[in-house]
Formats: structure tokens, C-alpha cells, sequence
């Protein structure tokens, strides 16, 4: 019946019927892919390329700049439409863990440093503090004393709860390292942790003066925020290192010069032909 159809209308007819020329009608037939529709495939490599580059914490705008830094020029709105059709969305940050809780009643010690924090000898003046760090198995407190004058990490505690416990094991192991003469100065935020009775007794049971920051003024303890600061910077590193590097761009003889991420993917596309 579809020959027949064909036979009694024929194209110029057909094309005249609903306002097509025939020389249209076989242009259309002849098109090529449209060059947009050919770019589509290398843009959408790009841009997933992009993404795990820039830590999939970028959105479109930033991924625009950093696409035009690898010598891609796109529009936002087209890189909308990508991510949105390759399921791409920006890493989920974690929730910001406080580790200074200072609402309480418990005695507050003058600050005696005062945001002066040269010093002329060892173990005259220790800062300590707390600090998380996100794994992938939830949050990893660690709390440490730095001497002011040397830089050092004298003692550090690590642990799964942010408790008073974990300040006095950073300090036991800061004092069984160095073994300070009385009149030390300690000096930390107004934390209940350091607040403590426990705590403010073990302070003044090893000799040392005790010391607080100003309420919510992060400047009076500011040694201790550098060495967290280059701490996270290094874990970041090594994160990179392994996440990136490693994993996603060192290629390996034993895999064929392929990078591990590269292999798993052939195993797994070879997997799915078989």
C-alpha cells in the first residue's frame, strides 16, 4: 500500500502539498550532521574531563573559565545542558563541624599572651587547639599543643568524639615529651573541653599558667590556625595526589600504559560486550 501511495503522489506533489520545494525536500534528504551536532560528542568529553579536573566543585560559569583556559570555548548555557544530560553535579560540601563550644559557665582564664607570640626560649608558651578532619567514614577531631618559640608540634591527640579526653591526652604527651619547668604559659581558646575542672586541674597540676583567646576572636590563637591550615593543605595534596595523579593519570606498564581508573573502565566495557 506504501508503493501504491508512492506511485499515485508522487515527491513534487507531495512537496507541493505541504509547502515544501523539491529542491528543499532534497536538500534536506542530502544534509550532512550540522558541525554543532558534530562537536557534541568532543564537548561532552571536555566538559566530564572538567569536571573530575576541577574536583566536580565547579558550576557551569567556573567550568566556562577553566575550559577556556584549556583552549575550549562554550557557552554557559550549553554547558548547562551537557551536565544536566551526562548527570553531572557539583560535590556536596560537608557541613561545617565547630569545635569551639564557649556557651557554658565554666571559669574563663585571662589572655596573657595577648596576641604577643614571640618568644625567647622553648617551652615558654604553648597554643593548643582542635581541629576536624572529614574521612570517609565521618569526623576525625585532633587536638594539639605548638611551642611558640621553635614551631613545634609538641603533643597531639586524635579521636572519633571532640571530648575533654582529647585535649588532656595532647597535653600528657606534649609534657611526657618535653617536660616544661613551671611558669609555662598555656594558652588556648574558651572551649568547654579547656574550660573543664579536669582540664584547668592537670594545667595547674604540671605548673603552667593558663591562658584563653578573647570570646570568638580566632586572631589570639593564630600559630595554631597556620599549622592547621598547612595541615589540611597537605592532606589535600596527598588526597590529589592519589585521587588525580595516581589513580586517574599515571599510566602503568603492568596495565598496558593504561592508568588504573583507565583500566578498570576497559575491564568493565569489556565485561558488558561479552
Amino acid at each position: 500500500m506504501i508503493a501504491a501511495m508512492r506511485l499515485e503522489y508522487p515527491i513534487p506533489m507531495l512537496c507541493k502539498g505541504i509547502g515544501v520545494s523539491k529542491s528543499g525536500y532534497f536538500g534536506w534528504k542530502k544534509r550532512s550532521v550540522s558541525q554543532r551536532e558534530q562537536e557534541e560528542p568532543r564537548l561532552e568529553l571536555e566538559i566530564r574531563a572538567a569536571h573530575i579536573r576541577t574536583r566536580e566543585t565547579f558550576g557551569p560559569e567556573r567550568l566556562q573559565d577553566d575550559l577556556a583556559d584549556h583552549g575550549v570555548k562554550i557557552g554557559v548555557h550549553r554547558i548547562k545542558r551537557i551536565r544536566k544530560k551526562l548527570n553531572l553535579r557539583c560535590r556536596q560540601h560537608r557541613k561545617f563541624k565547630p569545635t569551639t563550644n564557649s556557651k557554658h559557665n565554666l571559669p574563663v582564664a585571662p589572655n596573657l599572651l595577648d596576641q604577643q607570640f614571640v618568644m625567647s626560649r622553648p617551652n615558654q608558651a604553648w597554643v593548643t587547639d582542635i581541629t576536624y578532619i572529614p574521612t570517609g567514614e565521618g569526623w576525625l577531631y585532633l587536638a594539639g599543643h605548638k611551642d611558640l618559640y621553635t614551631g613545634e608540634v609538641v603533643g597531639y591527640a586524635m579521636s572519633e568524639r571532640m571530648t575533654r579526653n582529647l585535649v588532656i591526652q595532647s597535653l600528657c604527651n606534649a609534657v611526657l615529651s618535653k617536660k616544661p619547668a613551671p611558669g609555662l604559659i598555656h594558652h588556648s581558646d574558651r572551649g568547654s573541653q579547656y574550660c573543664s575542672a579536669e582540664y584547668r586541674k592537670l594545667v595547674t597540676k604540671f605548673g603552667m599558667r593558663a591562658s584563653m583567646s578573647g570570646k570568638g576572636n580566632c586572631y589570639d590563637n593564630a600559630p595554631m590556625e597556620s599549622f592547621w591550615g598547612a595541615l589540611k593543605k597537605a592532606i589535600k595534596d596527598i588526597t590529589e595526589y592519589i585521587e588525580v595523579f595516581y589513580n586517574r593519570q599515571r599510566k602503568q606498564i603492568r596495565l598496558g600504559h593504561l592508568s588504573p581508573a583507565a583500566y578498570a573502565m576497559r575491564f568493565q566495557k569489556e565485561k558488558l560486550a561479552a
